[in-house]
């Protein structure tokens, strides 16, 4: 038999015999549990199943000469098809495909193999991530899917070199965590104002400021007695100068605390993601896969929250109110109030 005939008959048995174990795949659920999650990292021969279909017919004589000829791969087989079916049915994957998916990123991560490593968080990261315009987007090179938020977009070059990437990565991820912070602490005094009657002087976030300058001073949840009574001398809300050395400090404090790495200044600190009992007490980002996916909400929600922000700006400039009254004045009068009937007049100044 000459050379090239024996290696075509080599790939024909070695077809049918994949074949086999398609057919055995499709009609015997513990096996074809586990080829279906063998297969998610291997894609068998073009034409397999249309081949298998042709055997349907034949499924003991197919079993047969698995077991035959290859004994150990039939039964090691049919119990990793045993073992997936028992963790689907008892809920712990929702498919073949997930279960297929975990398995190659536990894998990686024993490996290190980056192949592999894909698999991990592969909603998010590595080359199959979501993009910006979905299948039509051309990401450049050095957008790679490795750090969160990563859509591949970046069209004047902004993160072509590291350096610069890693400064915007941390500006973007600081001022999204401030954003959030922001968003939300510009709603309470308002909401806690107009549903709680809490009786702030000035509720709206762009006037809150103001209020150290009047003879009341910033009263904090309305309230004198929350600093003022206790330190009239040591925190005094009328006093600008040191509510500002108070912020300087303590804001300033907790970012260089960031920054170093903790109080004993540890350089193996991730400065974006510090962790530890102090910056993750409750211990929301110990598993790395939770983490990788934290980041991602994290950066998303703080993108929306820097959006929002921008949007208050606006608003406030626009209308010369704060955003749940702008919001209770649109739910209210849908077709009056809108960005389209109130146009670019600005009803906001100083004094007002």
């Amino acid at each position: 038999m000459s050379l090239s005939k024996a290696v075509t008959f080599s790939a024909v048995l070695n077809v049918a015999f994949l074949a086999a174990f398609a057919l055995l795949a499709f009609r015997t659920t513990n096996l074809g549990s586990g080829l279906a999650a063998r297969s998610a990292a291997v894609k068998p021969a073009a034409g397999l199943q249309k081949f298998a279909s042709k055997l349907a017919n034949k499924e003991s004589e197919a079993l047969n000469y698995a077991s035959r000829h290859a004994p150990v791969k039939t039964q090691a087989l049919l119990q990793a098809g045993k073992i997936a079916t028992d963790l689907i049915r008892k809920g712990e994957y929702e498919s073949i495909a997930h279960l297929a998916n975990d398995v190659v990123c536990m894998r990686g991560k024993e490996t290190g193999n980056k192949a592999l490593l894909e698999s991990c968080n592969v909603e998010w990261y590595g080359p199959n991530r979501p993009k910006w315009l979905g299948p039509f987007t051309s990401p450049p090179a050095y957008l790679t899917g490795e750090f969160p938020g990563d859509y591949g977009w970046d069209h004047i070059g902004l993160a072509a070199d590291p350096t610069t990437f890693q400064r915007y990565r941390e500006t973007e991820l600081i001022h999204a965590r401030w954003a959030m912070a922001g968003a939300l602490g510009c709603l309470v005094p308002e909401l806690l104002s107009m549903y709680a009657n809490v009786p702030y002087q000035h509720p709206e976030w762009f006037k809150a400021g103001s209020d150290i300058f009047t003879s009341k001073g910033v009263e904090y949840f309305g309230s004198p007695i929350v600093l003022n009574a206790q330190f009239p001398s040591i925190v005094n809300s009328k006093n600008a100068v040191t509510l500002l050395l108070t912020q300087v400090i303590l804001m300033g404090g907790a970012e260089a605390y960031r920054v170093n790495g903790g109080p004993l200044g540890e350089k193996g600190a991730d400065p974006l993601y510090p962790g530890g009992e102090y910056f993750d007490p409750l211990g929301f980002a110990e598993d790395p896969d939770t983490a990788a996916e934290l980041k991602v909400k994290e950066i998303k929600n703080g993108r929306l929250a820097m959006v929002a922000m921008l949007g208050y700006y606006v608003q406030a400039i626009v209308t010369g109110k704060g955003p749940v009254q702008n919001w209770v004045d649109h739910v209210s009068a849908p077709s009056v109030a809108n960005g389209l009937t109130q146009g670019l007049a600005t009803k906001f100044g100083l004094g007002q």
